[in-house]
């Protein structure tokens, strides 16, 4: 008797079933629209991270000419007998066709476009079709041929003048950048209202405590770090400086008495904080100035907490799942987990969030976030 497949893969297989369900109420009986498809290309990142395997996605753009109701039949005939039962096919928001193939590496994704292309007459109108991978850098025994070029696969490339071209290794990067949504309207509008009466209530408070740093410290007032922002973009975060100008050049010989399990370091009598910067650091002061990264759209009011570049692009897939969305100056962790919850868990309440964001739930931890302000952290 064969074994009984995992629940993971019955869940994914009934997931499937019914978006194409689903899609069958749209124009097309087999591709999926654009809701059901990023809602698949969400649950196969969900089971690459959880697996450690990979996915690749292929993505057509047919020219206008074959986009006539009868031409996407014939293509979709075209798709049904090539795929396999796993591979999910569906629309994408910028209007091109979208294949996602599980466990399969990027000469396999090209093997497909070739394929399908090999269906239209040799010639210019051929599909232009583009490959990513997910994960960036596949697990091993799935490396190889992640592809910079169709050429550079196994299997015949489909004649297209150079058309044709492959993200390579940037895939899991471009992958999630497809699938990200731009920060919400209201949310930026509560960012600029929140952020402008903000730094006209805390000009006097950042002033005075610069002029505190000045006067015990050497070196600036202000501290500026590169951080990862929504859909990893870098941004230069503001801070009012809390610790020795060489504290990065310490960083890595005190990396072993960090007190925060994951990639992020943390340690509560850290010997770089400076004296002024112990206060400004126990009632948040110190984070007053990001409300001008709030105003330039870097940030958010509420988000998850930026990490230095290296702690973020040292995380697992699953946890960069946070990049999701606007990094912002309180989240759920600033409020509830600055007792050094474990790095999992800090990481599911920023993933919570990002589910869960509402106006009304950023006005009730922007609130919540007051009493942390003049409390130590943690209390």
């Amino acid at each position: 008797m064969l074994p009984a497949p995992p629940i993971s893969l019955i869940m994914l297989d009934l997931a499937r079933s019914l978006f194409r369900r689903k899609s069958s109420e749209l124009s097309s009986p087999y591709l999926l629209g654009t809701e059901e498809f990023d809602t698949a290309a969400a649950a196969e990142r969900m089971r690459v991270d959880r697996n450690h395997s990979m996915v690749s996605l292929l993505m057509i753009d047919l020219p206008a000419h074959r986009r006539l109701e009868t031409e996407i039949q014939r293509f979709e005939r075209t798709m049904a007998a090539r795929l396999r039962l796993t591979d999910t096919a569906g629309l994408m928001r910028d209007g091109r066709l979208g294949i996602l193939l599980p466990d399969t590496p990027a000469s396999g994704a090209w093997k497909v476009a070739a394929d399908l292309c090999d269906t239209f007459p040799v010639g210019g109108d051929r599909p232009d079709c583009e490959v990513v991978v997910y994960p960036e850098h596949p697990p091993a025994g799935k490396r190889e041929a992640t592809g910079t070029s169709p050429s550079a696969v196994g299997g015949p490339a489909p004649a297209s003048d150079g058309l044709m071209r492959a993200i390579g290794n940037a895939g899991a990067s471009e992958f999630e950048k497809l699938f990200i949504d731009p920060c919400p309207t209201w949310k930026r509008t509560i960012d600029i209202v929140g952020s402008t009466i903000g730094l006209l209530l805390a000009v006097p408070v950042i002033a005075s405590a610069a002029v505190l740093i000045k006067l015990t410290s050497r070196g600036p007032a202000f501290f500026f770090q590169e951080r990862e922002g929504l859909a990893g973009r870098r941004f230069r975060i503001w801070k009012l400086r809390t610790m020795r100008t060489d504290a990065e050049a310490l960083k890595a010989d005190l990396r072993a008495s960090s007190e925060q399990d994951g990639p992020a370091f943390k340690m509560r009598n850290d010997p770089r904080i400076t004296r002024i910067g112990r206060f400004l650091r126990k009632t948040s002061i110190d984070e007053l100035p990001q409300l001008w990264n709030v105003l330039r759209g870097e940030m958010s009011m509420v988000g998850p907490r930026p990490l230095p570049i290296d702690e973020s692009l040292a995380c697992q897939p699953w946890q960069r799942r946070r990049l999701h969305v606007n990094p912002g100056i309180t989240c759920t962790w600033q409020i509830y987990g600055r007792n050094m919850v474990a790095f999992d868990e800090w990481i599911r309440m920023d993933l919570d969030y990002a589910a869960r964001q509402s106006p009304l739930l950023d006005v009730q931890l922007v609130l919540k976030t007051g009493p942390a302000l003049v409390l130590p952290k943690g209390q």
